[in-house]
């Protein structure tokens, strides 16, 4: 079984109920339409339900069983609109704005994420990243404990399935030593909940264990301290070089004293220069499958789709986002 069938077979056995906010896309409602013959998960479209169900007839796609929502008309939507008041309190917004942007499918599926009523949220087949982002930020919030939102990727070796989860390849630019630490934590958990694998982290640099001074070196050191100290039982090590990190020779050679040095699974690089160079690279030029990007550090659920996503795209985030959700 590959590692995304084995996801598939998790989220199956999960049957989350997840909210789709494009809901009148049409690779959106193909993928509901096997996610609910599958029993993938239980799928919930928004948007203007006499349009999604034109254009489900135009695609000729069944959207039969599946609970489709008119944001407006939905009896959460008045509280919503307080809820989203009292979240911008002190911003400028008015009711008229609220109840406006509550309308708008994102906010309304992001909503039903943070009050229960969804399990995850999947977009992003037409809005933007920054977008989901913003919008999930915003109204589920950030994990207690955690600083940031990041992103990570799954990297499925082909030779064997071997699965590296990479962070942050996505979404920050120039993290700090406190960001640095709370992605690798993040990353960690993303790894540990898709592969039913110990985690075993490794903060990247050009340095070995001291085999260099240099500013971008020390805020590798000080973010594996402060992961050490937040996440004590969490396998972790840095600075180490990428070879140092996977090849065991080499990491017995250059950090033998490291219990991650030769065994990473998690690879946190230090800006996000390397992090999308390296998983572009590996996935041209290497051959790797690459999932992703998966946000990680919300308090719940809300995964992103590439615009230029397929159905097949959407139904594998969409069982991701169930896994990460049970």
């Amino acid at each position: 079984m590959s590692f995304i069938e084995s996801i598939r077979a998790r989220a199956g056995q999960r049957h989350q109920r997840l909210v789709f906010p494009e809901g009148d896309e049409p690779r959106t409602l193909r993928a509901v339409s096997i996610i609910k013959n599958e029993n993938l998960a239980q799928p919930i479209l928004l948007g203007n339900p006499a349009v999604i169900r034109a254009t489900a007839e135009k695609e000729q796609v069944s959207i039969d069983g599946i609970e489709v929502i008119s944001p407006a008309a939905h009896p959460a939507f008045s509280r919503y609109v307080e809820i989203y008041l009292k979240l911008r309190a002190g911003k400028g917004s008015d009711e008229k704005q609220a109840c406006d942007i509550i309308q708008q499918p994102l906010f309304f599926g992001a909503m039903m994420v943070r009050d229960g009523l969804a399990n995850g949220s999947v977009a992003g087949a037409v809005s933007t990243t920054a977008e989901v982002l913003r919008v999930a930020i915003q109204v589920i919030g950030v994990q207690r404990g955690l600083s940031l939102v990041s992103s990570a990727f799954l990297m499925v070796r082909p030779t064997d399935g071997k699965v590296f989860t990479f962070a942050d390849c996505a979404v920050v630019p120039d993290p700090n030593s406190e960001q640095l630490a709370d992605i690798a934590i993040a990353a960690a958990s993303t790894h540990e909940k898709l592969t039913n694998e110990k985690p075993v982290v490794a903060l990247l640099s050009f340095s070995t264990h001291g085999s260099a001074s240099h500013p971008l070196v020390a805020k590798v050191k000080t973010a594996v301290a402060i992961a050490k100290k937040k996440t004590p039982a969490l396998q972790i090590d840095g600075e180490l070089q990428a070879d140092a990190a996977l090849v065991l020779e080499v990491g017995a050679r250059k950090a033998p004293d490291s219990l991650v040095a030769g065994k990473a699974n998690v690879l946190i690089f230090p800006n996000l220069d390397a992090g999308n160079i390296a998983y572009k690279l590996v996935q041209r030029l290497a051959g790797y499958e690459a999932i992703g990007p998966i946000l990680q550090g919300l308090a719940k659920p809300a995964n992103d789709l590439s615009r230029g996503c397929s159905v097949e795209d959407i139904v594998n985030v969409a069982c991701i986002c169930a896994v990460l959700a049970g």
